[in-house]
């Protein structure tokens, strides 16, 4: 498009409030600028183009988009609460999310130097080991919004539907500093090889490929998966960040049951130490949920101060519930 064209719809856009079209014009002329070698100028108007100089009216946006469907029904959007420090993390996965957080924090100064902060992170583990907590954690942490997608709400059975929906939720998230977040990322993410599935998926993938390689390096990617080993190898590749999380360690398990007693002021009897013996081979998620049962239990029977026999009690009901799964597996062993 020519400039004279660019500057006609960047004053229509900002006019009539378009904020899609605004920022597509915006981008359009920098990158003009850009091919004829006006570096500062295109950096001036990158600058400008920051939310912190180009706030948008969600209420306005989300108006604007109702002519095609309301934006809201295909993000939850949310303040996150949970921060870093009330995580139990290995170091390691600590340190990465504590140099990407450094990197969007200090963003102007990478600019500076022609570099980008990391900006998508892909997180793969069994469910329940805190993958989504995690993603709340670094918004907290970035003090940036929390977008989840709605899956239910994204993937359409018409041709095209998925693809026209996931630009409209990317288009949205490029207007502001966000963390955007994709659970069971296998969904849209998955190997377009795989003979099984339909060119409308392969259409999908396409398109979040291309959507991804567009968003500005403020809008900080999540992508959560249980099967990574579905994702299609292009995907893989988009993440300058990966990160495993498997099942937690006697340790973090003690770390995670002494949090927890803490927090709801009840003492369950037994060391966390002892506990996170019990209970080694669950996930946080499960290990959490036997311990507000505990907590549940000791607050109606008054014993918060002394929870040790409904502790016991919890503990061989736990017990009892996974044996029939591990019976199985030795069964199935020995029959084979």
């Amino acid at each position: 498009m020519a400039q004279a064209d660019l500057l006609v719809t960047l004053l229509k856009s900002a006019t009539n409030n378009d904020q899609q079209t605004f920022r597509k014009a915006a981008e359009d002329l920098i990158q003009e600028e850009k091919s004829k070698g006006h570096r500062i100028l295109a950096d001036r108007l990158i600058k400008s183009l920051q939310p912190d100089a180009f706030q948008v009216s969600r209420s306005s946006f989300f108006k604007a988009e109702s002519s095609n469907g309301p934006l809201k029904d295909l993000v939850y959007e949310t303040v996150p609460e949970r921060t870093l420090n009330s995580l139990v993390l290995s170091e390691k996965v600590a340190f990465q999310i504590r140099e990407l957080v450094e990197e969007q924090h200090r963003a102007e100064l990478l600019h500076a130097h022609n570099l980008s902060p990391r900006n998508r992170i892909l997180l793969s583990g069994p469910p329940g080991n805190g993958k989504t907590t995690l993603a709340e954690a670094l918004a907290c942490e970035l003090m940036y919004p929390l977008i989840i997608i709605r899956y239910e709400t994204l993937v359409g059975s018409y041709l095209g539907e998925t693809s026209n929906r996931l630009k409209q939720v990317l288009d949205y998230a490029r207007t502001q500093r966000c963390v955007l977040f994709f659970d069971e990322f296998e969904t849209l993410g998955k190997e377009r090889g795989d003979t099984h599935e339909t060119g409308e998926i392969k259409r999908v993938v396409s398109s979040l490929l291309l959507q991804m390689d567009g968003l500005p390096d403020y809008v900080v990617v999540v992508a959560a998966s249980n099967h990574p080993e579905l994702l299609d190898r292009a995907v893989w590749r988009r993440f300058q960040l990966r990160i495993e999380l498997p099942l937690p360690t006697r340790e973090q398990l003690a770390h995670f049951i002494a949090a927890i007693g803490q927090r709801t002021q009840t003492n369950f009897g037994y060391t966390p130490e002892t506990m996170a013996k019990h209970l080694l081979g669950s996930n946080f998620s499960d290990v959490e949920e036997f311990c507000l049962d505990v907590v549940r239990r000791a607050v109606l029977d008054r014993k918060t101060d002394s929870a040790k026999q409904i502790t016991k009690l919890k503990l061989e009901q736990w017990k009892s519930r996974l044996a029939p799964a591990r019976d199985t597996e030795i069964t199935r062993t020995d029959g084979e």
